[in-house]
């Protein structure tokens, strides 16, 4: 029997990118964090010499896409290094909490 015919066809979906999304947008810094039902990932970019720093997007998550996304990045990362060569994080890499200064 074909192998094909035993294996799901996979669903097609049509993504679309709008203009303003295919500029994308600079992060240097994430704070994550986390309750039983979701994620949130909060991207900021942290201007060297200014001492206050903007989200400039907030992305929520259930935990099983998280996890997915986690699987997803790992991935990728394996696949830039062989390309391209590891990865070197200078100073090891950065732990941050939410603050007293965090303005949600």
């Amino acid at each position: 029997m074909n192998e094909g015919m035993n294996q799901k066809k996979e669903k097609q979906i049509n993504i679309e990118l709008g203009e303003k999304e295919a500029e994308g947008t600079y992060s240097n810094l994430v704070l994550i964090s986390h309750s039983p039902a979701e994620f949130v990932f909060d991207f900021i970019r942290v201007v060297p010499g200014k001492p206050k720093a903007k989200v400039y997007s907030r992305i929520i998550m259930a935990p099983q896409h998280a996890k997915s996304l986690l699987a997803a990045l790992q991935d990728n990362v394996t696949k830039y290094e062989h390309q391209f060569g590891e990865i070197k994080l200078l100073g090891g890499p950065p732990v941050m909490s939410k603050g007293p200064n965090y303005k949600n």
